[in-house]
């Protein structure tokens, strides 16, 4: 994707849920539900789920736990199911190099996830997942969105990647992670 020559132009209307409504969201939920509604008005029909690495300390290596806290269709991915992924191409993308994964198809899904079928029933062929890294670089929870269309384009892309940053500090404060100490600053 050449990003120096991609513009992303958001509605008005999706600009006042991002800058106005989002920061007053009374819970996390309801910022999430926020950012779906952003999601739902450019991108459509699709899926936006969120999930933490759960993975207990005690784990042997190469195994990731995941649980997942959100999601915009609970009936078919309900909040608090849990998946255990072995080490792959695709979990070290995400978790160990934290890099943004774009699948596009259905055959890039089926290399990826279990539950491909369900997917594919849903109308889904495409999947972005974006890590979401805490202070000192460590991904610590995937924002996902599936979504109608075999591919992606370099704007809705941008858009997910910009939903995900937006998300960070709700899912930061959701999952328990992110300890922030107010400091004073140095008066010298």
């Amino acid at each position: 994707m050449n990003e120096s020559a991609t513009s992303l132009v958001l509605p008005a209307s999706a600009c006042r849920l991002l800058s106005h409504d989002l920061p007053r969201a009374a819970r996390p939920e309801a910022a999430l539900v926020i950012l779906e509604a952003v999601r739902q008005q450019m991108l459509g029909d699709g899926l936006l789920t969120i999930n933490i690495d759960a993975t207990p300390d005690d784990t042997e290596p190469g195994v990731i736990e995941l649980e997942r806290m959100w999601s915009s269709q609970p009936g078919q991915y309900p909040v608090g199911g849990r998946k255990r992924k072995m080490l792959t191409p695709w979990t070290r993308q995400l978790f160990e190099r934290a890099e943004v994964f774009v699948g596009e198809g259905d055959e890039a899904l089926a290399v990826v996830f279990d539950d491909a079928s369900l997917i594919r029933s849903m109308g889904l062929h495409a999947v972005v997942n974006v890590p979401m890294v805490e202070c000192g670089g460590r991904c610590f929870a995937t924002l996902n969105v599936l979504g109608g269309n075999d591919a992606w384009t370099a704007q809705e892309r941008l858009l997910i990647e910009l939903l995900a940053a937006l998300a960070l500090p709700v899912v930061s404060r959701f999952a328990g992670r992110l300890r922030l100490t107010p400091t004073m600053p140095s008066l010298v």
